[in-house]
């Protein structure tokens, strides 16, 4: 009985790693947050990539501004994502989730590994978690609307500005709150950056 809970157990785990990986590197934080939620762990790992088809749809649409980090495209990413696993697991576990996320993202950072292209850092992740925050509110009010519906309500809060986006210049180069262009380069190893976090319609 307990051999066949196990060999349960480590497939679930084994699932779950699979599922993430499709997405991003999977970091220990968050296969401690599947060994500690193993059922809430099943559900994402079932409906995430339902919630990553909307996400592709929409980045194929060219309806947001195309970046996927840091521009309105990330945000939709995160708070479509919650909002649509908000069905399906209790919103504290997500919260937790997204928190050991985000720490895998500090931790892959200083082993020089990329998300989507780029390296996370600090004002990243604080964006990462707003946006969250807002797919939970969303998707708490609107558990019996379609994949269709949910994806137009996070489009519309997203261009009232009630998203996050890291601020870019005309060139697409990160700018400072200052509206000075940050060099990348010239903050190699640096988790903390002078990025600045701005509402989503600006």
């Amino acid at each position: 009985m307990l051999k066949s809970k196990y060999i349960f157990f480590m497939c679930l785990m084994i699932g779950f790693v699979a599922t993430l990986f499709s997405q991003h590197e999977i970091s220990k934080y968050e296969y401690r947050w599947a060994m500690l939620h193993p059922f809430a762990a099943k559900k994402v790992q079932k409906h995430l990539a339902e919630a990553m088809d909307v996400y592709k749809e929409v980045k194929n649409t060219k309806e947001l501004d195309g970046f996927e980090n840091g521009g309105t495209l990330d945000a939709f990413r995160h708070a479509f994502t919650m909002a649509y696993l908000v069905r399906y697991v209790q919103i504290d576990k997500l919260r937790k989730l997204g928190k050991s996320h985000e720490k895998g993202n500090e931790y892959f950072f200083y082993k020089n590994h990329q998300e989507f292209g780029e390296r996370a850092d600090s004002l990243a992740c604080v964006m990462d978690l707003r946006n969250n925050e807002l797919g939970f509110e969303i998707g708490e009010k609107s558990k019996n609307v379609s994949k269709e519906e949910l994806k137009n309500l996070i489009i519309v809060q997203l261009k009232e500005g009630n998203a996050w986006k890291l601020k870019k210049n005309s060139q697409n180069q990160y700018i400072s709150c200052q509206n000075e262009a940050i060099l990348i380069e010239n903050y190699k190893g640096k988790w903390f950056l002078p990025k600045c976090l701005v509402k989503s319609n600006e």
